[in-house]
């Protein structure tokens, strides 16, 4: 009985066997990985691209003027410290107001006895004029009280702007800052006595950004102010734009170059650091641009690679301007809405096997 139970189980278990092993052989052809090499693809865009000269330059304020003191005396307080923003208008530092207190008040008095001056000169004039007609007094008597009413008004005139000139030099006791920007550098200590002229704070305008940009001298003709200029900072993902305000030209004791100078809108960066520039001297419309990592050498030079039937296509190119948002223009060998690999070109052969990945969307179109 038991050697009929053994044989009968036998084919049982030889079946189970080759079931699992056609399972287990299924699985491991669901887990084997597409043949060829994974690749992403997009289309051949079409629009305006920019000819650009690029360079590496720094930043600084289109103005850093020097804060000095209007009227003398002791520099009693300052308000804010190296580094500190400020804003147009804000009390920034003062300076001891007595001495010019005096003078306004002094000035006051002057103002006041010239007043009763001149209206008492007025008064007598008036009387003169009608003794002069009633022929009691001679045209010279009355010449006279004209002068000096004439001289009074005049005094009190001179008065009263030196009145103006002490309420002024009053104002200028409290120092506020011009313009919003920054307390770049200190230059003065409280307790210190300042003359007309003595600087107090360098401040540095910060609404707008200037950026310096070193050029070859060869490129001197192509650069003209006006033209527009991406900038960008180490770290910031946004470019900026601007204009070229001015073309400097730079001469060294070995080489000669130019300095281009474009004035930006400040995006929050903070002068002194270092920035990349790229100056459109022109412009191609309805030009062909493809991602730059697209284009490989190879021994037939340039090429990108299209897909067709699951392999990759070689096709030559010839490349133009490379974009700051890394596009690079193609002047032959494709078409707008072609597709070309993009991320996995590099290892890439003609008609080697691919596994195309999701395709990518074409680049956004780049000026107009």
């Amino acid at each position: 009985m038991n050697w009929q139970k053994k044989w009968t189980a036998a084919p049982l278990l030889a079946a189970l066997v080759l079931a699992l092993g056609a399972c287990g052989k299924k699985t491991e052809e669901a887990k084997a990985p597409p043949s060829g090499t994974p690749v992403s693809v997009t289309q051949v865009g079409q629009r305006t691209v920019e000819l650009i000269e690029e360079s590496v330059g720094t930043l600084d304020s289109p103005a850093e003027p020097m804060l000095a003191a209007e009227v003398p005396g002791k520099l009693l307080a300052l308000r804010v410290q190296d580094g500190q923003p400020v804003k147009a208008g804000q009390l920034i530092a003062e300076i001891d107001a007595q001495d010019v207190r005096l003078a306004l008040q002094s000035a006051q008095a002057e103002v006041r006895r010239l007043e009763a001056q001149s209206a008492n000169d007025t008064r007598k004039l008036s009387r003169m004029q009608q003794l002069r007609e009633q022929n009691f007094i001679s045209p010279a008597g009355l010449e006279d009280s004209s002068t000096q009413a004439t001289v009074s008004q005049n005094q009190l005139a001179v008065a009263r702007a030196q009145l103006a000139l002490a309420e002024h030099n009053l104002s200028k006791t409290q120092i506020v800052a011009p313009f919003d920007g920054r307390a770049e550098r200190q230059l003065a200590m409280p307790g210190q006595y300042l003359k007309v002229g003595d600087p107090i704070y360098q401040l540095v305008y910060m609404q707008k950004l200037r950026a310096r940009l070193p050029f070859p001298e060869t490129l001197a003709g192509r650069i003209k102010p006006g033209m527009t200029v991406h900038v960008s900072s180490p770290g910031v993902a946004e470019a900026v734009s601007g204009k070229v305000a001015e073309v400097r030209s730079v001469a060294g004791a070995n080489n000669r170059s130019v300095d281009v100078f474009a004035v930006f809108d400040n995006p929050g960066w903070r002068a002194g650091a270092t920035l990349s520039g790229a100056v459109v001297t022109g412009r191609h419309p309805n030009a062909l641009v493809v991602p730059e990592q697209s284009v490989v050498l190879r021994p037939a030079g340039k090429v990108v690679y299209l897909v067709e039937n699951g392999k990759a296509v070689q096709r030559v190119v010839q490349t133009g301007a490379k974009q700051t948002d890394g596009t690079l223009e193609i002047t032959e060998g494709l078409k707008a809405g072609e597709t070309v690999v993009v991320d996995g070109a590099g290892f890439l052969s003609d008609q080697a096997p691919v596994t195309v990945a999701q395709p990518k969307s074409p680049s956004p179109p780049v000026g107009k």
